[in-house]
Protein backbone atom coordinates (compact mmCIF):
# COMPACT_ATOMS: atom_id res chain seq x y z
CA UNK A 1 0.00 0.00 0.00
CA UNK A 2 1.17 3.37 -0.81
CA UNK A 3 2.70 4.89 2.21
CA UNK A 4 1.35 8.59 1.71
CA UNK A 5 -2.37 6.58 2.26
CA UNK A 6 -1.39 4.40 4.87
CA UNK A 7 -0.09 7.36 6.80
CA UNK A 8 -3.27 9.32 6.13
CA UNK A 9 -5.11 6.00 7.68
CA UNK A 10 -3.44 6.14 10.33
CA UNK A 11 -4.41 9.15 11.53
CA UNK A 12 -8.02 8.94 10.25
CA UNK A 13 -10.37 10.78 13.53
CA UNK A 14 -11.74 7.40 14.66
CA UNK A 15 -14.02 9.18 17.03
CA UNK A 16 -15.36 11.06 14.65
CA UNK A 17 -16.03 8.43 12.08
CA UNK A 18 -18.26 6.55 15.26
CA UNK A 19 -20.12 8.94 15.73
CA UNK A 20 -21.56 9.54 12.76
CA UNK A 21 -21.53 5.72 12.24
CA UNK A 22 -23.69 5.28 15.03
CA UNK A 23 -26.20 8.20 14.27
CA UNK A 24 -26.85 7.31 10.49
CA UNK A 25 -26.97 3.59 11.94
CA UNK A 26 -29.85 4.93 14.01
CA UNK A 27 -31.33 6.42 11.32
CA UNK A 28 -31.86 3.79 8.89
CA UNK A 29 -33.08 1.83 12.15
CA UNK A 30 -35.55 4.64 12.66
CA UNK A 31 -36.86 4.65 9.15
CA UNK A 32 -36.39 0.51 8.73
CA UNK A 33 -39.22 0.47 11.69
CA UNK A 34 -42.08 2.22 9.34
CA UNK A 35 -40.92 1.84 5.88
CA UNK A 36 -43.60 -1.62 5.53
CA UNK A 37 -46.22 -0.80 7.48
CA UNK A 38 -46.92 3.28 6.46
CA UNK A 39 -44.77 4.73 3.94
CA UNK A 40 -44.92 1.39 1.25
CA UNK A 41 -41.85 1.91 0.30
CA UNK A 42 -38.35 0.71 1.16
CA UNK A 43 -37.29 4.28 2.38
CA UNK A 44 -34.62 2.33 4.47
CA UNK A 45 -32.98 0.97 1.59
CA UNK A 46 -32.69 4.01 0.11
CA UNK A 47 -31.34 6.03 2.78
CA UNK A 48 -28.59 3.07 3.20
CA UNK A 49 -27.60 3.72 -0.63
CA UNK A 50 -27.38 7.50 -0.03
CA UNK A 51 -25.31 6.85 3.02
CA UNK A 52 -22.87 4.43 1.43
CA UNK A 53 -22.95 6.90 -1.71
CA UNK A 54 -21.70 9.93 1.29
CA UNK A 55 -19.37 7.58 2.58
CA UNK A 56 -17.73 7.45 -0.69
CA UNK A 57 -17.65 11.20 -0.91
CA UNK A 58 -16.44 11.55 2.61
CA UNK A 59 -13.45 9.43 1.76
CA UNK A 60 -12.77 11.45 -1.23
CA UNK A 61 -13.08 14.87 0.65
CA UNK A 62 -10.67 13.84 3.37
CA UNK A 63 -8.12 12.22 1.49
CA UNK A 64 -7.68 15.90 -1.07
CA UNK A 65 -5.63 18.18 1.52
CA UNK A 66 -7.88 20.64 2.31
CA UNK A 67 -5.31 23.98 1.68
CA UNK A 68 -6.45 22.60 -2.09
CA UNK A 69 -9.77 23.32 -0.81
CA UNK A 70 -8.63 26.81 0.50
CA UNK A 71 -7.04 27.88 -2.92
CA UNK A 72 -9.95 27.03 -4.82
CA UNK A 73 -13.02 28.40 -2.46
CA UNK A 74 -14.14 31.23 -4.46
CA UNK A 75 -14.08 28.97 -7.18
CA UNK A 76 -16.44 26.50 -5.38
CA UNK A 77 -19.03 29.51 -4.05
CA UNK A 78 -18.86 30.91 -7.44
CA UNK A 79 -19.79 27.30 -8.74
CA UNK A 80 -22.95 26.85 -6.69
CA UNK A 81 -23.85 30.16 -7.11
CA UNK A 82 -24.01 29.78 -11.05
CA UNK A 83 -25.95 25.93 -10.24
CA UNK A 84 -28.67 28.16 -7.87
CA UNK A 85 -29.15 30.69 -11.23
CA UNK A 86 -29.56 27.85 -12.82
CA UNK A 87 -32.38 26.43 -10.26
CA UNK A 88 -34.33 29.75 -10.90
CA UNK A 89 -34.04 29.24 -15.05
CA UNK A 90 -34.55 25.56 -15.74
CA UNK A 91 -35.20 24.35 -12.15
CA UNK A 92 -37.94 21.38 -11.23
CA UNK A 93 -40.78 22.66 -9.43
CA UNK A 94 -42.41 20.73 -6.42
CA UNK A 95 -44.63 21.83 -4.07
CA UNK A 96 -44.79 25.25 -5.35
CA UNK A 97 -41.11 25.56 -5.07
CA UNK A 98 -38.30 25.44 -7.56
CA UNK A 99 -35.69 24.06 -5.30
CA UNK A 100 -34.44 21.17 -7.60
CA UNK A 101 -32.25 20.73 -11.10
CA UNK A 102 -32.88 17.58 -12.60
CA UNK A 103 -30.15 15.32 -13.70
CA UNK A 104 -32.09 11.96 -15.04
CA UNK A 105 -30.40 10.18 -12.10
CA UNK A 106 -30.60 12.36 -9.76
CA UNK A 107 -32.60 15.48 -8.28
CA UNK A 108 -29.87 17.92 -7.01
CA UNK A 109 -30.90 20.70 -4.44
CA UNK A 110 -27.56 23.42 -4.64
CA UNK A 111 -29.29 25.45 -1.93
CA UNK A 112 -28.06 22.38 0.28
CA UNK A 113 -24.43 23.03 -1.58
CA UNK A 114 -24.56 26.89 -0.70
CA UNK A 115 -24.38 25.69 3.15
CA UNK A 116 -20.64 24.26 2.39
CA UNK A 117 -19.80 27.13 -0.30
CA UNK A 118 -20.61 29.98 2.27
CA UNK A 119 -18.25 28.39 4.52
CA UNK A 120 -15.19 27.74 2.46
CA UNK A 121 -15.66 31.60 1.16
CA UNK A 122 -16.17 32.77 4.77
CA UNK A 123 -13.15 30.84 5.98
CA UNK A 124 -11.04 32.07 3.03
CA UNK A 125 -11.86 35.68 3.28
CA UNK A 126 -11.36 35.74 6.78
CA UNK A 127 -7.90 34.15 6.39
CA UNK A 128 -6.60 35.75 3.53
CA UNK A 129 -7.01 39.04 5.16
CA UNK A 130 -5.49 38.14 8.55
CA UNK A 131 -7.76 40.80 10.36
CA UNK A 132 -6.02 42.15 13.04
CA UNK A 133 -8.82 42.10 16.34
CA UNK A 134 -12.42 42.26 16.01
CA UNK A 135 -14.00 42.76 13.09
CA UNK A 136 -15.45 46.40 12.35
CA UNK A 137 -18.87 47.54 9.82
CA UNK A 138 -15.81 47.67 7.20
CA UNK A 139 -14.59 44.46 7.49
CA UNK A 140 -18.02 43.16 6.79
CA UNK A 141 -19.08 44.70 3.98
CA UNK A 142 -18.20 42.21 1.25
CA UNK A 143 -18.77 39.11 3.39
CA UNK A 144 -21.85 40.28 4.18
CA UNK A 145 -22.38 41.57 0.17
CA UNK A 146 -21.64 38.13 -1.33
CA UNK A 147 -23.29 35.80 1.71
CA UNK A 148 -26.39 37.87 1.35
CA UNK A 149 -26.51 37.91 -2.43
CA UNK A 150 -26.42 33.86 -3.04
CA UNK A 151 -28.96 33.95 -0.02
CA UNK A 152 -31.04 36.02 -1.87
CA UNK A 153 -31.22 33.39 -4.46
CA UNK A 154 -32.43 31.00 -2.41
CA UNK A 155 -35.17 32.64 -0.86
CA UNK A 156 -36.20 33.58 -4.36
CA UNK A 157 -37.16 29.65 -4.70
CA UNK A 158 -38.34 29.94 -2.36
CA UNK A 159 -36.29 28.29 0.63
CA UNK A 160 -36.80 30.05 4.09
CA UNK A 161 -35.56 27.45 5.86
CA UNK A 162 -32.65 26.95 4.54
CA UNK A 163 -31.82 30.44 4.16
CA UNK A 164 -32.11 31.37 7.86
CA UNK A 165 -29.23 28.45 8.56
CA UNK A 166 -27.11 29.70 6.22
CA UNK A 167 -27.44 33.01 7.50
CA UNK A 168 -26.69 31.26 11.04
CA UNK A 169 -23.63 29.45 9.43
CA UNK A 170 -22.17 32.80 8.54
CA UNK A 171 -23.19 34.38 11.43
CA UNK A 172 -21.36 31.94 13.94
CA UNK A 173 -18.17 31.73 11.74
CA UNK A 174 -18.37 35.93 11.90
CA UNK A 175 -18.70 35.36 15.94
CA UNK A 176 -15.58 32.71 16.25
CA UNK A 177 -13.67 35.62 14.62
CA UNK A 178 -14.88 38.11 16.24
CA UNK A 179 -17.18 41.52 15.37
CA UNK A 180 -16.60 44.53 17.72
CA UNK A 181 -19.63 45.70 20.22
CA UNK A 182 -20.31 48.32 18.53
CA UNK A 183 -20.64 46.80 15.28
CA UNK A 184 -22.73 43.53 16.65
CA UNK A 185 -25.51 46.08 18.26
CA UNK A 186 -25.98 48.21 15.05
CA UNK A 187 -26.86 44.33 13.36
CA UNK A 188 -28.91 43.55 16.02
CA UNK A 189 -31.00 46.82 15.25
CA UNK A 190 -30.72 46.25 11.67
CA UNK A 191 -32.37 42.53 11.97
CA UNK A 192 -34.99 43.73 14.45
CA UNK A 193 -36.06 47.05 12.00
CA UNK A 194 -36.04 44.00 9.17
CA UNK A 195 -38.17 41.88 10.71
CA UNK A 196 -41.71 43.88 9.63
CA UNK A 197 -39.75 44.68 6.31
CA UNK A 198 -39.23 40.79 5.83
CA UNK A 199 -43.08 40.05 6.89
CA UNK A 200 -44.81 42.38 4.44
CA UNK A 201 -42.57 42.53 1.29
CA UNK A 202 -40.28 38.98 1.80
CA UNK A 203 -42.36 36.00 2.74
CA UNK A 204 -45.04 34.22 0.86
CA UNK A 205 -48.66 33.61 2.71
CA UNK A 206 -48.06 30.19 3.58
CA UNK A 207 -44.94 30.94 5.56
CA UNK A 208 -47.00 33.78 7.27
CA UNK A 209 -49.42 30.73 8.02
CA UNK A 210 -46.94 28.70 9.89
CA UNK A 211 -45.41 31.71 12.09
CA UNK A 212 -48.79 32.18 12.86
CA UNK A 213 -49.59 28.33 13.43
CA UNK A 214 -46.74 28.14 15.81
CA UNK A 215 -48.00 31.59 17.86
CA UNK A 216 -51.07 29.76 18.39
CA UNK A 217 -51.31 25.90 18.11
CA UNK A 218 -54.68 25.65 18.97
CA UNK A 219 -56.29 28.30 16.74
CA UNK A 220 -56.61 25.87 13.53
CA UNK A 221 -56.29 22.59 14.56
CA UNK A 222 -57.60 20.59 11.73
CA UNK A 223 -55.16 22.48 9.52
CA UNK A 224 -51.94 24.52 9.72
CA UNK A 225 -51.52 23.32 12.81
CA UNK A 226 -52.26 19.87 12.42
CA UNK A 227 -48.79 18.50 11.79
CA UNK A 228 -47.46 19.95 14.84
CA UNK A 229 -50.02 19.14 16.95
CA UNK A 230 -49.66 15.23 16.11
CA UNK A 231 -46.07 15.72 15.91
CA UNK A 232 -46.42 16.63 19.73
CA UNK A 233 -48.63 14.10 20.57
CA UNK A 234 -46.44 11.64 19.42
CA UNK A 235 -43.74 12.73 21.08
CA UNK A 236 -46.05 12.42 24.58
CA UNK A 237 -47.29 8.96 23.75
CA UNK A 238 -44.01 7.82 24.05
CA UNK A 239 -43.66 8.65 27.47
CA UNK A 240 -40.47 8.13 29.47
CA UNK A 241 -39.16 4.37 27.94
CA UNK A 242 -41.34 4.73 24.24
CA UNK A 243 -43.65 2.14 22.74
CA UNK A 244 -40.48 -0.04 21.35
CA UNK A 245 -42.28 -1.57 18.15
CA UNK A 246 -45.28 0.58 18.04
CA UNK A 247 -45.50 3.98 16.30
CA UNK A 248 -48.94 4.70 16.51
CA UNK A 249 -49.07 8.42 15.28
CA UNK A 250 -47.09 7.34 12.75
CA UNK A 251 -48.24 4.12 10.90
CA UNK A 252 -51.49 5.59 11.05
CA UNK A 253 -50.84 8.21 8.91
CA UNK A 254 -51.59 11.46 11.14
CA UNK A 255 -48.08 12.81 11.02
CA UNK A 256 -47.37 13.60 7.45
CA UNK A 257 -44.04 14.24 6.21
CA UNK A 258 -42.66 11.64 9.02
CA UNK A 259 -39.82 10.05 7.24
CA UNK A 260 -38.16 13.67 6.42
CA UNK A 261 -38.59 16.79 8.73
CA UNK A 262 -40.63 15.04 11.23
CA UNK A 263 -38.81 12.09 11.38
CA UNK A 264 -37.99 12.85 14.93
CA UNK A 265 -41.50 12.13 15.71
CA UNK A 266 -41.43 8.71 14.64
CA UNK A 267 -37.83 8.35 17.17
CA UNK A 268 -39.65 9.81 20.16
CA UNK A 269 -42.84 7.92 19.93
CA UNK A 270 -40.90 4.55 19.68
CA UNK A 271 -38.03 5.35 22.52
CA UNK A 272 -39.49 7.87 24.40
CA UNK A 273 -37.80 10.50 26.79
CA UNK A 274 -34.54 8.53 27.46
CA UNK A 275 -34.07 7.71 23.15
CA UNK A 276 -34.59 11.56 22.78
CA UNK A 277 -31.69 12.36 25.52
CA UNK A 278 -29.84 9.78 24.02
CA UNK A 279 -30.06 11.08 20.28
CA UNK A 280 -29.55 14.46 21.20
CA UNK A 281 -26.19 13.59 23.70
CA UNK A 282 -25.20 11.71 20.48
CA UNK A 283 -25.55 15.11 17.87
CA UNK A 284 -24.03 17.21 21.03
CA UNK A 285 -20.62 15.05 20.98
CA UNK A 286 -20.61 15.24 17.51
CA UNK A 287 -20.58 18.91 17.62
CA UNK A 288 -18.25 18.90 20.34
CA UNK A 289 -15.99 16.97 18.37
CA UNK A 290 -16.07 19.02 15.98
CA UNK A 291 -14.96 22.14 18.24
CA UNK A 292 -12.11 20.59 19.45
CA UNK A 293 -10.57 19.62 15.81
CA UNK A 294 -11.64 23.12 15.45
CA UNK A 295 -9.33 23.98 18.34
CA UNK A 296 -6.15 21.63 17.08
CA UNK A 297 -6.09 22.91 13.86
CA UNK A 298 -3.38 23.37 12.02
CA UNK A 299 -4.42 27.04 10.62
CA UNK A 300 -7.00 29.64 11.16
CA UNK A 301 -8.53 28.26 7.59
CA UNK A 302 -9.13 24.96 9.41
CA UNK A 303 -10.13 26.35 12.11
CA UNK A 304 -13.07 28.43 10.61
CA UNK A 305 -14.06 25.47 8.27
CA UNK A 306 -14.40 23.03 11.22
CA UNK A 307 -16.56 26.07 12.96
CA UNK A 308 -18.71 26.34 9.75
CA UNK A 309 -19.19 22.67 9.82
CA UNK A 310 -19.96 21.95 13.79
CA UNK A 311 -22.70 24.96 13.52
CA UNK A 312 -24.13 23.29 10.59
CA UNK A 313 -24.95 20.62 12.25
CA UNK A 314 -25.57 22.63 15.30
CA UNK A 315 -28.22 25.07 13.80
CA UNK A 316 -29.57 21.77 11.14
CA UNK A 317 -30.64 19.81 14.72
CA UNK A 318 -31.59 22.69 17.12
CA UNK A 319 -33.97 23.94 14.26
CA UNK A 320 -35.17 20.79 13.24
CA UNK A 321 -36.05 19.62 16.94
CA UNK A 322 -37.68 23.33 17.62
CA UNK A 323 -40.20 22.82 15.08
CA UNK A 324 -41.40 19.22 15.97
CA UNK A 325 -41.55 20.03 19.36
CA UNK A 326 -43.54 23.32 18.46
CA UNK A 327 -40.85 25.79 19.83
CA UNK A 328 -40.03 26.77 16.74
CA UNK A 329 -41.84 27.72 13.50
CA UNK A 330 -42.01 24.85 10.96
CA UNK A 331 -39.59 26.43 7.94
CA UNK A 332 -38.84 22.65 6.32
CA UNK A 333 -35.46 21.66 7.27
CA UNK A 334 -33.87 18.02 8.14
CA UNK A 335 -32.67 16.47 10.87
CA UNK A 336 -28.98 15.32 10.18
CA UNK A 337 -28.19 11.64 9.13
CA UNK A 338 -31.92 10.80 10.42
CA UNK A 339 -33.83 12.40 7.46
CA UNK A 340 -34.85 10.94 4.22
CA UNK A 341 -32.76 12.29 1.28
CA UNK A 342 -29.94 12.00 -1.37
CA UNK A 343 -28.46 16.05 -1.10
CA UNK A 344 -28.91 17.05 2.54
CA UNK A 345 -27.45 13.72 3.62
CA UNK A 346 -24.09 13.76 1.16
CA UNK A 347 -23.75 17.86 1.85
CA UNK A 348 -23.63 16.98 5.42
CA UNK A 349 -21.24 14.26 4.28
CA UNK A 350 -18.66 16.25 2.56
CA UNK A 351 -18.93 18.22 5.49
CA UNK A 352 -17.52 15.12 8.23
CA UNK A 353 -15.10 14.94 4.92
CA UNK A 354 -13.46 18.61 5.83
CA UNK A 355 -13.96 17.50 9.46
CA UNK A 356 -11.50 14.03 8.95
CA UNK A 357 -9.36 16.20 6.65
CA UNK A 358 -8.39 18.95 8.56
CA UNK A 359 -8.48 16.63 11.92
CA UNK A 360 -5.56 14.23 9.93
CA UNK A 361 -3.01 16.94 9.27
CA UNK A 362 -3.49 18.67 12.71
Amino acid sequence: MNKGLLEKLRRIDVPLLSLVGLISALGILNLYSFAGAAYGAPVHITQSIWFVLGLGVMALTALLDYRVYERWSYALFGSVVVLLVLVLLVGTELNGSYRWLDLGFFMMQPSELLKLGVILFTAKYLHDRDFDGPLSMRDLIVPFGVVGASVALVLKQPDLGTSLVILAIFGSILLFQGIRMPTLTVLFVVALISVPVVWNFGMHDYQKTRVVSFLNLDEDTQGSSWQVRQSIIAFGSGRILGKGGESTQIEQGFVPEYENDFVAANWGERYGFLGMVGLVGLYFALILWALRISATARDRFGALVSIGVAAMIFWHVVVNLGMVTGLLPVVGLTLPFLSAGGSSLLTTMVGVGLLLNISMRK
